[in-house]
């Protein structure tokens, strides 16, 4: 029976004290990450680099380069997430990414102006520079500069190992400001391929000619799948899959495997799932949780009571029972049921 004792008024409601703060500083907030437009820079056609100025909820204390954040906009009511790598953090702890206008999320971010708010993630992503005695090569093609771009001034900061880097480009967004580097750093080589002028796309062939010692290398490697299935199969092939570091902006799927049923438990609903779980699931109509959709932030994280899923990232194939997956990473190799 409800008694008045069952209730607990909550004397400090966090919506309420956001509120008030908003109007004082549009980014003020008790818990939530805000952040504030400050500068927009065209970086090509369709390339914005976007500077934010987040408020004191984000710990700016524990990024590391390489890592991204989870940005949220509001469209036509419904909140959508997307991952975008820090290029940049200022001493003043303002933050700099780059967006390029493709999908739902990044032509609604290019779309704002500067003074405008978004709400953002901590730091994420365990894309980072590994500690280790050899030196490094790093790859990057179109968007995939931004982690890449950091990743090396880091290293350019901290360490004087010689280290590569090989930019598959088409609009030759930093380009300038890496040459700079290049010639700031003698231990730093930058090799451009802009693919509209040179077609060129990575082999084992480019790598022996550009970086002839690369396998003497730890590899860090951010860009379309196409690049980077490539570069997985090669290291593979070599046996250096220790050496190599990856990210992906496109996650690939097995188009190999065929299309298998998905049942999700607890909400009674069927599915076919011809790509990732997620993808999938949105296909039908379904809504679970979700966040980066690149594996990076466990939003999505949920049980496989049962069946066999391949992660598309690593190849590996968990075919255990009641254990925890990634819907974004993960394709289904046979029937699967999942405690959604």
């Amino acid at each position: 029976m409800y008694t008045n004792t069952d209730y607990k008024p909550e004397w400090i409601r966090e919506d309420f004290v956001d509120f008030l703060a908003e109007k004082f500083d549009s980014i003020w907030a008790w818990k939530k990450i805000k952040a504030e437009i400050i500068h927009l820079k065209a970086l090509s056609a369709d390339f914005t680099q976007v500077q934010l100025r987040p408020n004191q909820n984000f710990k700016v204390q524990d990024y590391h380069a390489g890592q991204s954040v989870l940005l949220t906009v509001v469209i036509g009511g419904v909140r959508h997430q997307r991952s975008y790598s820090i290029v940049h953090i200022s001493n003043q702890g303002h933050f700099s990414i780059a967006v390029k206008k493709q999908g739902l999320v990044s032509n609604a971010l290019t779309a704002l102006a500067v003074g405008d708010v978004v709400e953002i993630s901590q730091p994420q992503g365990e894309f980072v520079l590994q500690s280790s005695a050899r030196p490094k090569i790093l790859l990057a093609s179109g968007s995939g500069i931004t982690a890449i771009y950091a990743l090396l001034h880091a290293h350019l900061r901290q360490s004087q190992q010689t280290i590569e880097l090989i930019y598959f480009t088409r609009d030759d967004a930093y380009s300038t400001e890496i040459q700079d580097l290049a010639t700031q750093y003698p231990h730093f080589n930058f090799h451009q391929i802009n693919t509209l002028k040179q077609k060129q796309h990575f082999d084992v062939a480019l790598l022996e000619c550009l970086v002839p010692d690369f396998k003497q290398r730890d590899c860090y490697a951010c860009g379309a799948s196409s690049m980077m299935q490539s570069i997985q199969l090669l290291y593979q092939q070599m046996s250096l899959s220790g050496q190599l570091h990856m990210e992906y902006f496109q996650i690939p799927i097995d188009e190999g495997i065929a299309v298998q049923p998905v049942k999700f438990l607890r909400s009674q609903q069927e599915f076919q799932a011809k790509s990732n779980l997620l993808e999938s699931a949105e296909q039908a109509g379904l809504k679970p949780a979700h966040g980066c959709r690149m594996g990076i932030c466990n939003t999505c994280s949920c049980t496989k009571v049962q069946g066999s899923v391949k992660n598309i990232l690593t190849g590996e194939i968990n075919s255990e029972n009641n254990s925890q997956i990634k819907l974004c990473i993960s394709q289904a190799v046979s029937p699967v049921v999942i405690n959604l």
